[in-house]
């Protein structure tokens, strides 16, 4: 009522005194309202307007019982009041209801909070015809509803429904209302139906109405050309808009999904480049705040970039802000092309951002601060400092009171799209890593720090391996995925686009850091192409532009094409007007093929190289593929910056080889080596990296390096060695997990070792041995001697080494091998047959320096470490010593190896027991795994066990070197080969002699003979260098000949030594016949020195041992069981003037034992077979050696003394052996070999050391071993059985023959002789031009007719030298000598001979008498006196200087043979043929008459006339003529016929005396005949005395008829002037008076 009053002052009171009242909550609802209607009455008449709005408030704040209409009322009081004059009541009212509307929904929370616990049971809503259907709401929110429903219609400029008595309404503070309340009261709208409806129905389309001004004006357009005005956009509703939907989008996007789509496509709109600056700044401002809402975003994405027939909100927001900020770039005139094209979404062209425009560098004016800015294309933009990182505290949406739009400053639009690109991506990405954290720590690896624990975001595959793998995950995970696809491309257009624009530092960091984390983010989802391009990004930024870097201009996927292509003909090397403001910091040489001129980097490229570095650092495991990028640019920028490898692989600043092209600013210097360090670092970190991430760096490191090698093809240029060193440190710092990426990185390292550049190879080389020895001795876990696997797999790159030819390479391969055996040769184990490959993979035509270091290496194998390898590795040690000796290059390398395979022989010596064992032991395993595989174990000499194996692969090595082309070295392996087998054989098994002898020894042999046979007779000068070489060796021929010699030797040792074990394996007899093959072509051979060793080695396997010297004692025996050389005395075969040592044979002790008694001796089985094979050998040996020639030029081989001494003295050890089957066939055999041996010449420069001097008579060797032989067969045959001795005659037809050389020496084919054997006076020309000299045969003819006569003695009455009449040939043979006489070419020949004639019949004689009748002798008798004939008369003179002496001592020879007939022949007549007796008579009568020969003088006449020999003669006749004790006819008849012999011979002298005498004349005849005549007269008279005493009819009368026959020629001689004759007449004519009877009667006659 006071109020009523209107009276100001009263009026006041009371309402003091009401607002007091109402704070005590002493109204009522009725009390209420008409306080309300008293306070509208005072409004309508303005009174006390301040105060009323403060009841209002009072009123309404306080309590609760205002509803409805009074609550209406009351609003609408307080509107009314805004709307006055004062602008103090304006303001004030405007507060009021600002507070009102936000009590009245105040109350609907708290009343929502009251019965919030009482469940309602829902009512269904009608459908929404009438408007006012709010008949479930409770009271406190109908209010709300009806105040929320008009404050839209007032906006909307319609009628109210509730708030009845509005009078204006201003759409700003509407607006403002809507928003304060949407933006306070978000629950009440989310909670009810109705006020949700209220949103959809009213709110949303009251905007979308509200906005159209805006989105239809284009700024600039012409109006006149559309038919209506368009209404223009104004600030403070446009403004207060925008900050309604920010509202909306943000309060109530749950509720709104479409309309919030609209709203959004609205904004993106708003951001066009036709719409007004400040529209385009509030848009800008209100994505922002979108932009700091991550979680906003990501439900934007969610419900329509990925719905299917949705607009891609998200995208457009992203492309938009791009497209924004080009267009800010661009002169408002040039259209929107570019806008357009950054529309499309999918893949904006950065092209635009590098696009070069002005050509010139613009210089810096000096002293100008510089504003933080961006530029491009000259349009320079400032850099605002506004809101911190984060929040979106906007500027211009905040000007609520401003009514005209504000001007915009420059660069405040640039500033906050680029915040809002910053935020995005730092929202973004937070709100995925937070996401992907929690998911991480499901699974048990719990992150320590997001940025260094690369494990812990692998490759996407991982994240389905999680054990418990929700739907929530893969939805979430499908989210982020759509997130980043979608913002991505409009990302980096216009980050890229900030990169190449900005001028400030920090700006540039912001920039490159949202790139590097969006990388990190794309990799971590696995999303590889937009990782890659982001990437990409920061490579080109950090690359001096234009930088022709292909894997950068082409997209990833082509990635594989590696041409270096440079882009557009003319380059230019200046950087586009973008940079102009960058300082340069580096001038260097860009990586290319050609040679480009400079390059420059600014500090800007030098920024993004850090974030690159960075960018590997921290997030190399997402990286994958796009290390190809990444370590692309690091090798480019490092080149430029010319960093090389160092010690590791670390890279410091060094100076490129192509000179001072590189220039470096201070500032870039300082900079270096933290760049240098943190590359390392990078590749440090690599050990972080997971396996498969780790597998990419590789790849990547393996194609950058292949580009280089591309590259350096072709060109000595320094080649870029960035990836190599990279790969080296990558390998260092992952050793404990070397096994993953050893293959791919010493693959990759082992075609690097094979380039033609130099310095690449060196460094592939370098980094492949500094990885393998580091991984050698690196502290594996397990340790590396218990995983083999993986140390042969450290190993295996360095054996691939052996495959390159570069010799640098090989070096280093061998160094690396030098140093591991100095440092692990202990530990090898199972590498050693890799590490020995390696060494022997070195081939003689790679260079002494190579050989020498390989050969270094395995000499230290030898001397250091065979003890510690396998055993089963000692084979390969055998194979590279072995292929070392037959490198060519260094002999003494070679003549080293041999040694060593010496040293390695003594080791399986010393060790065989344990290297046994250990082998068995391995070869167990293997024959096990075989035959599981089901497949056969293949190894070389595969039946022998496994040490005798090694054995034999020693032995064929050596076996190799002894028919190497050195001779040297085949010496050295000869002796070798032959001690090892000597020394070391015992330890083999038994049957693997058998391989020892047909694959090493008989192999060796084969290859040995066919190289000596087919050597080059050409003479060598001179032994390489200065050596000279002696005349026996300066042919290959000769040298092979040594080789043959020695290895021929060494064969027949091991036979003989090793004998009783090999005659036990099943083919020692074919062994035996290949051997005696060998031995027989050797022999054969026509070279001297290997004939000769031949047949030593023949005596050897005989087990015969050459003759001991006197000063010689005979050698140990050899090894057990070889039967014991005995020494047999002095063994003189006839006159044999050396000891023989020869072995005691079986055969030999058999001999000595009698049939009945064993031998005691069994140990040596005698084999038939092999001594008769023996045999064969010998004889083909024989008779091949000694066939004469052909033809005779000058290179007739003939063979040589002592080549033949040794062939004859094998004869009889051999013949010990095979006596028992002997035959005659054989003897035949062997008179064939000794005959031609005996007639083979010696070579005439040979002769003065072989042929005795003339004047004694002595026997060359071989002409001793020749009676040696017949020696040794005849004492056999003479203890022989009856069947042997039926060779007897052949024996003496042997010896026969030889006799014959006395004085026939033999012929060798028609090879002329000079026969030295007529130099009677010792004055032999040696040298005189006969080649060939015939040997002095008579001592030997001599000796051999001893050794006939010895063994007549012995065999005369033997049947069979009866039967095969040698009695007849030894007379025969005797005859020619004997004939010969004084023409024998040796005087004592023909003595000896009538020697021999005379012992041999005083034997023979008898048994020819005994055998008489069988008529076996009857050719023999004829012969005989041929000989005596032959002799006695022989046609020969005595030599002119004969003394008388000598005459006389032969003379009593004559005498001698005469006396042999008068005892051995005539008083045997009777069993004589009488022919021969007749002879003999006639033989006699002719020596008993004086023979004159015509020669002698006169003074000499008594001596000569074999005066004594006449006598004899005569004697004999007489002796013979009467034979008182005549007992048989025959014997009668012998006297009778030397009677009549006599008597004729009495009448021949006399006439021939009578008729000389008568010639004589005066001259006294010669005393020879004088005495001849004496003689007869007395033979005379003595005869017919001996007739008187002789009985009467013993004399034949016609023997009494010749006596008187003489006396008439007796008469005759009484002329004679000689007084001796005289009286010797006288005495012969005085008996004839016995005869003087008178003629007696016939009858008495008759009777008589």
């Amino acid at each position: 009522m006071g109020c009523g009053t209107k009276e100001p002052k009263i009026t006041q009171l009371c309402l003091a005194a009401i607002q007091r009242l109402m704070s005590h909550e002493v109204v009522s609802e009725v009390a209420a309202g008409n306080v309300i209607n008293m306070l509208w009455q005072l409004m309508e008449n303005s009174l006390e307007e301040l105060k009323l709005l403060q009841t209002v408030l009072v009123l309404l704040t306080t309590n609760t019982v205002v509803h409805d209409e009074a609550l209406s009322k009351a609003i609408v009081l307080c509107f009314r009041l805004h709307f006055t004059k004062d602008n103090i009541t304006n303001n004030t009212a405007a507060a009021t209801v600002r507070q009102v509307v936000t009590v009245v929904f105040e109350r609907v929370v708290a009343e929502d909070e009251h019965y919030k616990d009482i469940v309602e049971q829902p009512v269904g809503i009608q459908g929404n015809s009438n408007r006012r259907s709010v008949s479930t709401l409770k009271p406190c929110a109908k209010d709300a509803y009806m105040l929320f429903q008009d404050l839209c219609q007032l906006v909307n400029a319609d009628a109210p429904y509730w708030l009845v008595g509005m009078t204006e309404m201003t759409r700003t503070f509407g607006l403002e209302l809507l928003e304060s309340v949407l933006n306070d009261f978000p629950q009440v709208f989310l909670q009810h139906q109705e006020f949700s409806f209220l949103l959809k129905e009213r709110v949303c389309p009251l905007v979308i109405k509200l906005f159209s001004p805006n989105i239809k004006f284009r700024q600039g357009s012409n109006t006149s050309s559309s038919p209506a005005p368009v209404e223009k956009p104004y600030f403070p509703i446009c403004m207060r808009l925008l900050r309604v939907v920010s509202v909306l989008i943000k309060q109530f996007y749950s509720l709104l999904v479409t309309e919030c789509e609209i709203f959004l496509s609205l904004l993106v709109k708003f951001l066009d480049a036709d719409k007004p600056q400040w529209l385009r700044a509030v848009a800008v401002e209100s994505i922002h705040r979108l932009c700091v809402q991550p979680q906003l975003l990501r439900s934007f994405c969610q419900s329509y970039d990925m719905k299917q027939h949705s607009t891609k909100v998200f995208r457009d927001i992203v492309n938009a802000l791009g497209s924004f900020i080009q267009s800010l770039f661009l002169v408002p005139n040039t259209g929107n092309a570019a806008v357009a094209a950054s529309q499309t979404g999918g893949n904006v062209p950065v092209s635009t951002a590098s696009a070069q425009t002005n050509p010139g560098m613009l210089g810096m004016s000096g002293g100008v601060t510089v504003l933080p800015a961006f530029e491009y294309r000259g349009t320079w933009i400032p850099i605002l400092s506004i809101s911190a990182q984060g929040s979106a505290k906007a500027t211009y949406l905040e000007m609520l009171d401003k009514v005209e739009p504000p001007t915009i400053p420059e660069g405040y639009a640039m500033s906050v799209a680029f915040h809002c690109l910053l935020d995005l991506v730092r929202g973004i990405t937070n709100m995925i890593e937070e996401e992907l954290g929690q998911v991480e720590t499901d699974s048990p690896i719990a992150p320590s720090d997001a940025q260094s624990s690369p494990s812990q975001f692998s490759d996407p595959q991982d994240f389905h391996s999680a054990s418990d793998q929700t739907d929530k995950e893969t939805v979430s995970r499908a989210v982020w995925e759509e997130m980043v696809n979608a913002c991505w491309c409009g990302l980096l257009a216009a980050l890229s686009l900030l990169l190449d624009a900005s001028t400030d530092e920090a700006a540039t960091e912001n920039i490159l850091k949202a790139e590097l984390t969006m990388a990190a983010l794309c990799g971590k989802l696995g999303l590889v192409t937009s990782r890659d391009a982001f990437i990409t990004a920061i490579c080109k930024g950090s690359l001096p532009p234009h930088y022709a870097l292909t894997v950068l201009n082409t997209t990833t996927a082509a990635l594989s094409n590696k041409t270096y292509s440079i882009q557009g003909q003319n380059v230019q090397m200046i950087s586009p007007s973008s940079e102009s403001h960058q300082q340069v910091v580096a001038v260097g040489q860009p990586l290319a093929l050609q040679p480009q001129g400079t390059v420059m980097l600014t500090s800007k490229n030098i920024q993004c190289m850090r974030t690159l570095l960075s960018l590997a650092h921290c997030h190399g495991a997402v990286l994958g593929t796009s290390w190809q990028l990444v370590l692309a640019t690091l090798q480019h920028l490092v080149w430029i910056l010319g960093l090389k490898p160092g010690v590791g692989g670390a890279l410091k600043p060094g100076r490129a080889v192509e000179g001072p092209s590189t220039v470096l600013t201070t500032a870039v210097m300082t900079d270096l080596p933290v760049i240098s360090n943190i590359l390392s670092r990078l590749f440090e970190s690599s050990q972080y990296l997971d396996d498969v991430s780790l597998h990419h760096l590789i790849n990547a490191l393996c194609s950058l390096s292949l580009e280089a090698m591309d590259m350096a093809y072709g060109n000595n240029k320094e080649p870029s060695l960035f990836a190599v060193a990279k790969l080296l440190e990558t390998g260092l710092v992952n050793m404990h997990r070397i096994e993953i990426l050893w293959r791919p990185l010493t693959g990759h390292l082992l075609e690097v070792c094979q380039h033609p550049n130099s310095r690449m190879r060196e460094w592939g080389a370098e980094a492949l041995t500094s990885l393998i020895k580091a991984g050698l001795t690196f502290n594996h876990e397990p340790p590396l001697s218990q995983n083999q696997r993986l140390q042969l797999l450290l190993l295996n790159p360095l054996k691939e080494l052996s495959n390159i030819n570069h010799p640098d390479i090989r070096l280093k391969q061998l160094e690396c091998v030098l140093q591991i055996l100095q440092s692990q040769g202990d530990s090898l184990g199972p590498g050693w047959p890799l590490v020995l490959g390696v060494m022997g993979a070195i081939r003689s035509d790679q260079g002494e320096s190579l050989i020498r270091t390989a050969f270094q290496c395995l000499q230290l194998v030898v001397t250091d470490f065979l003890p510690t390898m396998p055993c089963t590795c000692l084979q390969i040690v055998v194979d590279v010593a072995g292929s070392f000796g037959l490198h060519n290059q260094e002999l003494n390398i070679s003549l080293t190896s041999i040694g060593l395979l010496w040293n390695i022989s003594d080791y399986f010596f010393q060790r065989g027991e344990m290297i046994e064992k250990e082998l068995n032991k391995e070869e167990a395993v293997q024959q096990k795994q075989a035959e599981e595989k089901g497949i056969t174990l293949n190894r070389p000499f595969h039946p022998a066990p496994p040490f005798d194996c090694l054995w034999l692969c020693l032995y064929a090595k050596l076996g190799e070197l002894c028919v190497d082309p050195r001779p040297a070295v085949r010496k050295s392996a000869g002796q070798t080969l032959f001690s090892t087998i000597g020394a070391h054989g015992t330890l083999l098994q038994h049957s693997t002699w058998h391989t020892v002898i047909w694959k090493v020894l008989f192999h060796l042999l084969d290859r040995v003979r066919e190289s000596s046979t087919t050597a080059d007779k050409e003479k060598i000068e001179s032994g390489g260098g200065n050596i000279l070489i002696h005349h026996s060796r300066d042919t290959a021929e000769k040298q092979w000949a040594e080789t043959w010699v020695l290895t021929l030797a060494g064969v027949a040792r091991i036979f003989n030594t090793r004998r009783y074990l090999l005659q036990s394996l099943g083919d020692f007899s074919q062994a035996w016949d290949v051997l005696l093959d060998h031995i027989q072509s050797a022999a054969l051979s026509k070279n001297n020195e290997v004939s000769l060793a031949a047949l030593k080695s023949f005596q050897e396997i005989l087990q015969i041992v050459s003759p001991v010297r006197e000063m010689e004692k005979p050698d140990t025996p050899p090894a057990i069981n070889v039967p014991v050389p005995v020494l047999i005395g002095t063994v003189t075969a006839t006159g044999l003037g050396r000891s023989f040592m020869r072995t005691d044979s079986i055969g030999e002790r058999i001999g000595r034992y009698n049939a009945t008694e064993p031998p005691a001796v069994t140990d040596e089985i005698e084999d038939l077979d092999l001594w008769w094979a023996a045999w064969n050998s010998w004889f083909r040996i024989g008779s091949e050696s000694t066939k004469p020639p052909v033809s005779c030029d000058k290179m007739t081989f003939i063979p040589s003394q002592p080549f033949l001494t040794a062939l004859i003295q094998i004869f009889p050890a051999l013949y010990q052996h095979i006596k028992t089957g002997f035959s005659m066939d054989d003897l035949q055999k062997l008179g064939v070999i000794l005959h031609g041996a005996i007639s083979v010449p010696i070579s005439s420069d040979a002769s003065p050391f072989i042929l005795p001097s003339y004047t004694e008579a002595v026997l060359t060797s071989l002409q001793e071993a020749v009676l040696t032989a017949l020696d040794v067969l005849q004492k056999a045959i003479c203890v022989g059985s009856e069947s042997m001795q039926i060779m007897y005659p052949a024996i003496f037809d042997q010896l026969l023959a030889f006799v014959e050389f006395s004085c026939k020496p033999p012929q060798y084919g028609q090879l002329e002789t000079k026969n030295i054997a007529n130099a009677k006076y010792n004055q032999i020309q040696l040298f005189a031009p006969a080649e060939w000299v015939a040997l002095n045969y008579v001592p030997f003819a001599e000796r051999s007719l001893e050794v006939v006569v010895d063994l007549y003695q012995k065999t005369a009455c033997h049947k069979a030298v009866v039967n095969e009449r040698v009695l007849q040939n030894i007379i025969k043979t005797l005859r020619m000598p004997l004939s010969l006489k004084y023409a024998c070419p040796s005087e004592s020949t023909w003595k000896l001979a009538v020697s021999s004639l005379l012992k041999v019949l005083s034997i023979g004689l008898p048994v020819a008498r005994q055998h008489a009748s069988s008529g076996k002798f009857d050719s023999m008798w004829p012969e005989l006196a041929n000989t005596f004939e032959n002799f006695l008369f022989t046609k020969s003179s005595p030599p002119d200087n004969l003394s008388i002496q000598e005459f006389q001592r032969n003379e009593s020879i004559d005498v001698e043979v005469v006396q042999l007939i008068s005892t051995e022949i005539l008083p045997y007549a009777n069993f004589i043929p009488k022919e021969f007796v007749g002879q003999i008579m006639t033989m006699l009568n002719r020596g008993s008459i004086h023979s004159q020969s015509s020669s002698f003088t006169e003074a000499e006449i008594d001596i000569r006339m074999r005066e004594e020999f006449s006598k004899m003669c005569f004697e004999t006749l007489l002796q013979f003529s009467f034979s008182n004790k005549v007992t048989t006819p025959q014997e009668g008849y012998i006297s009778r016929m030397a009677l009549s012999v006599l008597l004729k011979r009495s009448q021949d002298v006399l006439y021939r005396y009578i008729e000389d005498e008568r010639l004589s004349g005066k001259c006294p005849l010669p005393r020879q005949q004088v005495t001849e005549i004496i003689f007869v007269l007395k033979a005379v008279s003595t005869l017919i005395d001996s007739l008187k005493k002789t009985q009467p009819e013993n004399v034949d009368a016609n023997t009494w008829a010749q006596v008187i026959a003489l006396y008439p020629t007796l008469v005759e001689c009484i002329t004679c002037s000689s007084s001796e004759v005289c009286s010797a007449l006288k005495e012969a004519l005085v008996p004839f008076k016995d005869f003087m009877h008178p003629p007696a009667s016939k009858v008495q006659n008759g009777e008589s």
